[in-house]
């Protein structure tokens, strides 16, 4: 009897002492499995800080997988795709407008839709497309923007015909966003060479009417009985051309071609600066603006 009940006291007594060993062993194991877990989906131990969707090596890799099969790692285009690097039908489209073809696709052009990505990642391609296209926001500009911009509403006399934002003229080719679709080298052309490739209907044109006096302008609006020409100082003249004993075209555009000797090469690069910079500050906010309007439909 004494020796079954020396038995059970050193079996409670063992039981006791295991006890804490079982609960340690059992939060080591918690422990462990919490650490492997994460692992297992591909992450690192460190759960706190989730991966960016839009993170450029992670961007570079969708294009890599998805979009260079048809358009190339470098954007030049294939058998399967065509080239959007350097075409200027999809280099002059703004950020906004490439965004809508690659959240609608453009099926009759075997293009598919990719709205599933979401509108943060394929605005991320956009930027990624752009870096292709030689046109990156973080490119580096020549000059010093903020005095490219005093030289547009000053000396240059930019704004006489040009606006930017909603500030400037309107004689002229709104520019709030022509510098976000070209590099400064092709910026800087065309302020040194405005004629050049110039189609000669969008230049100036003049009419000399059936009472011999003379309008010279650019035309915005003709049709087989009218014609509109706004003058230099702003004013619309809409001309019945019944009235109209001639009309040529000059082949120039109204904007000087001079800028090479009134402006020094240090302010010809500020001006470029400040187009490229304000173009590509205003293209981000319409693909944020894009954004927000698909996150409310």
């Amino acid at each position: 009897m004494r020796s079954e009940i020396g038995h059970g006291k050193l079996l409670k007594f063992s039981l006791r002492m295991l006890r804490p060993l079982i609960f340690l062993f059992t939060l080591c194991g918690i422990i462990s499995f919490t650490a492997i877990l994460p692992r297992a989906h591909g992450q690192s131990g460190n759960t706190t800080s989730p991966a960016n969707p839009t993170d450029q090596s992670e961007v570079k890799a969708t294009y890599e997988s998805v979009c260079a099969t048809c358009h190339g790692l470098d954007a030049h285009g294939s058998e399967r795709g065509p080239n959007i690097a350097t075409r200027p039908e999809i280099v002059d489209k703004s950020d906004a407008a490439l965004l809508e073809i690659l959240k609608n696709g453009k099926t009759s052009a075997g293009m598919p839709a990719f709205a599933a990505f979401g509108e943060p990642k394929l605005a991320a391609l956009v930027a990624y497309l752009r870096t292709l296209q030689g046109h990156g926001d973080d490119a580096p500009v020549p000059g010093d923007p903020a005095n490219g911009k005093t030289l547009f509403f000053g000396k240059a006399k930019c704004a006489t015909c040009h606006m930017i934002s909603g500030q400037g003229g309107f004689l002229a080719q709104d520019l709030t966003t022509y510098a976000s679709r070209r590099n400064a080298d092709d910026v800087r052309a065309r302020i040194l060479n405005p004629d050049k490739d110039l189609d000669a209907r969008r230049g100036v044109v003049t009419v000399v009417l059936a009472d011999s006096s003379k309008l010279s302008g650019t035309v915005r609006s003709e049709d087989n009985f009218s014609l509109q020409l706004q003058t230099s100082d702003g004013v619309f003249h809409l001309l019945n051309k019944a009235e109209i004993r001639s009309q040529t075209y000059v082949g120039k555009s109204g904007m000087p071609s001079n800028y090479g000797s009134t402006l020094s090469q240090a302010e010809m690069n500020d001006l470029v600066s400040y187009l490229l910079r304000a173009s590509k500050s205003k293209n981000k906010k319409n693909v944020e603006n894009a954004i927000e309007d698909g996150d409310e439909d």
